[in-house]
């Protein structure tokens, strides 16, 4: 019998660790530790990513690798908006010049294409195609033949636009565009008049892979297993996919290694099959069941966001596929003890396993409250009450040496609480905040800036504490606005977003002096907690105020862009509290609107580990 050393040129070791590098996978070693025999054993597995931030709804178009994809356009109805996926969130870029739904999008995050276009009205698809270049998107001439829910896939110098519907009647054309990256020619006919197919890209950029779909006409007959290869003249048949399923979109991969994810069958399917160049097999399926949805990746390092899970039913929820020796565990939040009084508007401070949250507003019954309560990272026990009873009070510092500050009552008080870990002090009074500012910072280094309420609206003073008193400083706001997020040391503060009377997504960070513009958030929000450690590198907002009265949606930035991450198990609004360290290390609490809520979640982001067994004898 051949030995171990003889069929793989290697030993078995003996270590006291594990080891940790992706690249021992199928290396067997003993644990003198643990007195097991272990390797590292390659994972194939759907896990949860970021989300898209916005519901894109179905008939998104998706491009790029796992690491560097893009999203654009979709039916909600039809939209204009570019999102970028950086491999642990979505950003925003920049947008269409004509917005519209079931467009075939093609080629890389930096050098992108749409091709095609539909809009509800009239419900007709156009020849509109533009070209992206990272940044912004550039019209081109319309394709001779007018597609959408189409074939598509190459680069902005050689792309490909395939069969499709023609019409408003649902017909199908079996024409074939090709793009050389300045006029349009006319390529090999598709085999049959085909709608909404699963489509990859590769390279060369004239090959691809075309599956699936529905058969054009109105009714159209249903959904067909068709699997046609294309080498840049011509399509040819291949082996047919194991059910039929029109999918729109949601595919990844190369006409050689291609991914089948979810699809309609005839209804949202979680179903993913892979495919080697001869046969399909089935592969893990997808935690979210999804129709028209947008994928891009290859077989190994795969995306899917968007689409629907039934009609009406529009999803921003996002996957990854990985098939390697890393374990990824997707960030999320997690729940935890419940305060003893539910509130929303709440002064938060601390951190996530010490914390604080004084005051606030009772939704349901319509009283502020000053009770006050503090969590060890599990459970929350009630402290003395605050001196005034306030909602919307910015917080800083920590649980012992705290602040609560300004505030709304109906009547925008500008005091200020002092908190030394067991008893309540009146401090200094702020000079311009009131109802709807937001400051961060220490008990003795305090700043606030913003305002929403008339009369002090919009208000762009900003203020520092010295631990007695308040001064008015020279820095201002470049927009003035409130119920902002804020996070940050008095020399190194951001403020973010805002609300009332609008919802603005700007960001602007403070260095002891002056305000600078900074980058965007991916979706305007107002009324949301956050927290930030040195800001605005480590900064997280979640909940909050958009276009609904409560939220999911988190954001995290890393000093240059925003980006979506985990969304939150309960939507909530006005939740204000949130602790105040990095990104990676939060907790929520509480919020509203109406009832208000008790609930707590505490924020883990996303971790890599490699995939270690344990080999037994069966």
């Amino acid at each position: 019998m051949a030995t171990y050393r003889e069929l793989h040129g290697k030993a078995v070791k003996s270590l006291s660790t594990d080891p940790s590098a992706t690249t021992d996978a199928g290396q067997i070693w003993y644990n003198t530790s643990s007195d097991t025999f272990k390797s590292i054993v390659n994972l194939e597995a759907w896990s949860s990513a970021s989300g898209l931030g916005r519901d894109a709804g179905e008939f998104s178009g998706g491009a790029g690798t796992q690491t560097a994809a893009m999203v654009a356009g979709g039916k909600l109805p039809e939209v204009n908006t570019t999102n970028e996926y950086n491999g642990s969130g979505w950003s925003t870029g920049g947008n269409l010049n004509t917005a519209g739904a079931y467009r075939g999008l093609g080629g890389t995050q930096t050098a992108g294409f749409c091709f095609g276009n539909q809009v509800a009205s009239p419900d007709f698809p156009t020849g509109v195609s533009e070209t992206y270049n990272g940044t912004a998107w550039t019209s081109i001439s319309t394709i001779p033949q007018v597609h959408s829910q189409a074939a598509a896939f190459g680069s902005t110098t050689a792309g490909v636009c395939a069969s499709g519907r023609t019409d408003n009647g649902d017909n199908a054309t079996t024409v074939t565009n090709e793009w050389d990256g300045s006029s349009w020619s006319t390529g090999g006919a598709y085999p049959a008049s085909i709608r909404l197919m699963g489509v990859t890209a590769t390279a060369p950029a004239t090959t691809g892979l075309a599956f699936g779909g529905q058969v054009g006409g109105s009714p159209s007959p249903g959904n067909v297993t068709t699997n046609n290869s294309y080498d840049g003249s011509t399509w040819t048949a291949q082996t047919v996919i194991p059910t039929a399923t029109s999918s729109n979109g949601g595919a990844a991969g190369t006409s050689a290694s291609a991914l089948m994810i979810g699809g309609n069958a005839p209804s949202a399917t979680a179903n993913c099959f892979k495919y080697d160049g001869t046969s399909w097999a089935a592969s893990p399926s997808l935690a979210t069941a999804r129709r028209n949805s947008a994928g891009s990746g290859s077989t190994t390092a795969a995306l899917v966001t968007a689409g629907s899970s039934a009609p009406g039913a529009d999803l921003s929820v996002t996957e990854e596929f990985n098939s390697s020796a890393t374990v990824i565990t997707g960030a999320a939040w997690a729940s935890s003890g419940n305060m003893n009084t539910a509130r929303g508007q709440i002064a938060g401070m601390g951190i996530v396993t010490a914390a604080l949250a004084a005051g606030g507003y009772q939704y349901g019954p319509n009283a502020y409250t000053a009770v006050a309560e503090e969590y060890n990272g599990a459970t929350w026990t009630n402290v003395p009450s605050m001196p005034v009873t306030l909602g919307f009070r910015s917080g800083a510092g920590t649980t012992t040496a705290g602040l609560a500050i300004a505030g709304h009552d109906n009547t925008s008080p500008t005091s200020t609480s002092e908190w030394n870990g067991s008893a309540w002090t009146v401090g200094g009074n702020v000079n311009n905040g009131g109802i709807g500012s937001a400051g961060n910072g220490t008990q003795t280094a305090a700043w606030l800036a913003g305002s929403s309420e008339p009369p002090k609206r919009p208000n762009t003073a900003t203020e520092e504490y010295d631990g007695s008193s308040w001064t008015t400083v020279p820095g201002a706001l470049n927009t003035g606005r409130g119920y902002c997020g804020a996070s940050g040391p008095q020399t190194d503060g951001t403020f973010m977003g805002g609300a009332n009377p609008s919802t603005y997504n700007n960001t602007e960070e403070y260095n002891g002096t002056a305000w600078t513009n900074s980058n965007a958030m991916v979706v305007p929000m107002g009324n949301m907690a956050n927290s930030g450690g040195s800001a605005p590198s480590n900064s997280i907002m979640a909940a909050g105020s958009a276009n609904d009265a409560t939220s999911v949606i988190t954001q995290t930035t890393n000093g240059s862009s925003w980006n979506t991450s985990a969304n939150l198990s309960v939507a909530r609004g006005t939740a204000r509290g949130c602790g105040a360290g990095a990104n990676a290390d939060s907790s929520l609490y509480g919020g509203g609107n109406s009832p208000s809520i008790n609930s707590t979640e505490e924020f883990t982001a996303e971790t890599t580990a490699v995939n270690v067994k344990t080999l037994t004898q069966s």
